[in-house]
């Protein structure tokens, strides 16, 4: 019985979703910041958190979606 040892996707395919999981990172580190249940901070409200941040993380998950599906072309 022979072992087949090759994966479904291809080396390219696996730097390409670690690289999408890095962008996701980066989309909720730009959501995140202080929060204290003392006073009302404001900063909750900002562009970055409510927009940028969502954004780069949707953006994230389609490159995922990109990288699953992309099939190299052969030589």
């Amino acid at each position: 019985m022979e072992k087949n040892s090759q994966f479904t996707l291809g080396k390219i395919n696996l730097y390409l979703i670690v690289a999408g999981f890095a962008i996701i990172i980066i989309g909720f580190m730009l959501m995140t910041g202080s929060s204290t249940e003392v006073e009302f901070n404001p900063d909750i409200f900002s562009q970055r958190r409510i927009t940028v941040g969502p954004m780069i993380s949707f953006f994230g998950f389609l490159f995922i979606i990109f990288a699953i599906l992309f099939k190299p072309r052969r030589k």
